[in-house]
Formats: structure tokens, C-alpha cells, sequence
């Protein structure tokens, strides 16, 4: 039997811990419980989902109560943008955004905008960062919300988001930052960013697809934008998918025990892949910063050729992607690469290749062979 295709999409989505799942499965079958219920089996399974969001709060040191499990990034994005929407668009209707959000962010900013909002799009570099100063400019005194992604998806630079609060919370100014490629990989603290939201995606950091969560520090003025009962202090309503929400809480533990070591085991990783690259594929062009990006992302445009033919070429040997998973199988330009100016034929010979945890240095030398013989054959 062949052996699967070597995985490097790990910001599409992680496989599940095994902890994870051991987690799981017996809230799925013995302590299945509703949470709101008043007897043995829902006091059972609100003890674990508590425990859970103690796990989640330390991974990103916040307090317990300020954090919101949801069923997706997309949905915690959504609540944050749109509940405070909700919350100031009496006095306050002006949004600033980066270019490169993503569209679980983009969206619900020209969703705003559509409902008579007023919207600041900030450009980024050819890196793919924010200028903090360009920011802070885009910032007036209707401004209700700033939100920029911690690390972009698809070319990994990472925004200088500390800087950026310094510079707009004199202001008065609610910020946002979508960490759901960071978290795992980095570390993150709320305080030391300086951010009143932050959203976390389970799947990102080996929990499962279907579970999320949306840090709200104490105080943020904030709505729901879903109506019904009073579950997660009444800004997400519906019962908690318990099973998942344990699952989550044990990811949250493992990165918290993983790092800082993830982080240097995964640079050492993807920079051993572009060495290997650069090496046998002359005119490999880096995108993104050349330092300040996600150590376990490497995108890269190789010349000459389509990025996705490469990927298609590889297919039985290599499994990556062009860019987002959200909307990768496009033909145009990402979103990304336009808002960093690459030219046409730079960006259709893109390919974002991202390491995990469990990939190892041989695994990464049988993938580099692998597409620098591609490129060879096309």
C-alpha cells in the first residue's frame, strides 16, 4: 500500500490530538449532560465545560468569565465585529480593518458598511504588515473598532499588534485581533497585546473543526447577535457543544505545555524546507516577512510555473495548497497577494506550505525533493 501524501497544510487544519479525542469521547457517550440541566448529568458536564474555558483563558492569560465558546472562528469573528456594532452604532459607525483580513472579518466589515457604516480598509507593505502610525491615522472619534489579524493565513507575517495598541487605546478605541493561525504556534497575551477581543479557532491547535472561541475582556461593551436563551453570559445562546468545548480545553492545555518549544521545533522545520527549495529551485521568491511571520509557514512563488499544477503534479507525494483553504480552489489572485502587490505571474506560482507537530525532518526532505522535481518536470 503507498503511503499517504506528506501533509504540509497545517493552516488549513490540524489533525485531533490524540489527548483531544481521548477527551472527547466520553461526553459523548456518559457524560452527555446538558449543561443547564438541574441534576447529576448536567452538573457533570458543566463542570468540564468550566474546566475547559479555565484551560482556554490561561493559554492566552485572560480570566475565565471573558471567554465565549462558539462553534467557529467565522462565528467568533462575526460576534465581535457585529456585537459591537450592535452595542456603540449609536454614537459610534466607523470601522478600520487591514487589507489582508480575512473573509470572516472582510465580510462582516462590508456587511457594516452596507448598513451605512463607515469602513477604513489599511494597505500593508510588500511583507504583508501594517504600519502601527497608518493605523492610528485611520482611527477619529466615531471609530468603534479596530481589528487586525494577529498572523495572516496565507503568508504568515505577523502584525506588530502590541505597537498598535499603544498607539490607538489612548484613543478610546475597542480592538480586535483574529489569532486563530497564531494560537499554538505563538505565544499570546492578552494584556501584553493590549486587545479587548481576540478570536481562537479549536482546529488550528489539533482540537476539532466545529468548536471556538471569542476572548471578551471585562468590560468591553459587546451584543449578541443571536437571540434565545443566556448560555455564554448571554452573548452566544444555544447548548454548548460540551464534547467539543472539552476537546478544545485539552488543545489549549497541550499548547500551553508545547510552547515556547513548538515554536522553535517548527522554525527549524520550515526553514530547513526553504533552504532545500532555494537550493534546488533558482528564483524561488519568499512571500511575506522575511522574520516576523508564523515560524511553521513557509509561502513561496516558484518561477516559471503555476503553483497549482506543481501541487497537482505532487499530488500522490505532497499535500499543500495555493493559499486560504476558504478560497483556494479560485483561479484569481488571492486577496493577500494583490494587497502585497506580487505581479501576475509571481502569484500564480504560489504555494503556502506549512509544517505541524507532528512533521518531521525526513518527512521534510521527501517533500522538497519531491517539488523541486516537480518544478524540473513542468
Amino acid at each position: 500500500m503507498n503511503n499517504p501524501p506528506i501533509y504540509l497544510d497545517y493552516n488549513a487544519t490540524t489533525p485531533v490530538a490524540l489527548d483531544v479525542a481521548d477527551a472527547i469521547q466520553p461526553f459523548l457517550d456518559v457524560h452527555f449532560g446538558n449543561p443547564s440541566s438541574s441534576h447529576v448529568y448536567g452538573w457533570s458536564a458543566r463542570q468540564a465545560v468550566a474546566a475547559a474555558r479555565a484551560l482556554v483563558a490561561a493559554l492566552i492569560h485572560a480570566e475565565s468569565d471573558e471567554i465565549v465558546f462558539t462553534g467557529s472562528a467565522t462565528e467568533a469573528n462575526n460576534l465581535a465585529l457585529l456585537g459591537v456594532a450592535r452595542a456603540l452604532g449609536q454614537t459610534k459607525r466607523h470601522l478600520v480593518i487591514s487589507a489582508i483580513e480575512h473573509p470572516s472579518v472582510m465580510q462582516p466589515a462590508l456587511h457594516l458598511r452596507e448598513m451605512g457604516w463607515e469602513l477604513t480598509v489599511v494597505a500593508v507593505d510588500n511583507y504583508g504588515r501594517v504600519d502601527p502610525q497608518a493605523v492610528a491615522s485611520a482611527v477619529r472619534p466615531d471609530t468603534a473598532l479596530v481589528s487586525i489579524m494577529h498572523a495572516n493565513n496565507e503568508v504568515g507575517t505577523i502584525q506588530p499588534i502590541a505597537e498598535i495598541a499603544r498607539l490607538i487605546k489612548p484613543m478610546g478605541v475597542l480592538f480586535h485581533t483574529d489569532a486563530a493561525q497564531s494560537a499554538g504556534k505563538i505565544e499570546l497575551d492578552v494584556d501584553a497585546l493590549g486587545i479587548d477581543l481576540l478570536t481562537l479557532a479549536g482546529h488550528k491547535f489539533y482540537a476539532t473543526k466545529g468548536v471556538a472561541a471569542l476572548y471578551v475582556r471585562t468590560g468591553t461593551p459587546i451584543k449578541p447577535i443571536l437571540f434565545g436563551a443566556d448560555q455564554e453570559c448571554g452573548l452566544r445562546p444555544g447548548t454548548e457543544n460540551v464534547a467539543l468545548i472539552v476537546g478544545l480545553g485539552v488543545a489549549a492545555r497541550l499548547a500551553r505545555e508545547h510552547l515556547p518549544a513548538a515554536t522553535v521545533k517548527l522554525r527549524a522545520l520550515r526553514d530547513m524546507l526553504h533552504d532545500r527549495l532555494t537550493a534546488a529551485v533558482p528564483g524561488l521568491v519568499l512571500n511575506g516577512h522575511p522574520t516576523e511571520r508564523l515560524p511553521n509557514t513557509l509561502h513561496v512563488s516558484f518561477p516559471g510555473i503555476s503553483g497549482r499544477d506543481l501541487l497537482s503534479r505532487v499530488a500522490g507525494q505532497v499535500a499543500a495548497s495555493v493559499g486560504s483553504a476558504c478560497h483556494s480552489e479560485a483561479d484569481a489572485v488571492s486577496g493577500v497577494l494583490a494587497a502585497i502587490r506580487c505581479g501576475a505571474d509571481r502569484a500564480r506560482g504560489a504555494v503556502r506550505l506549512s509544517v505541524g507537530w507532528m512533521t518531521t525532518p525526513e518527512e521534510i526532505a521527501i517533500a522538497a525533493t519531491a517539488l523541486s522535481e516537480g518544478v524540473t518536470d513542468l
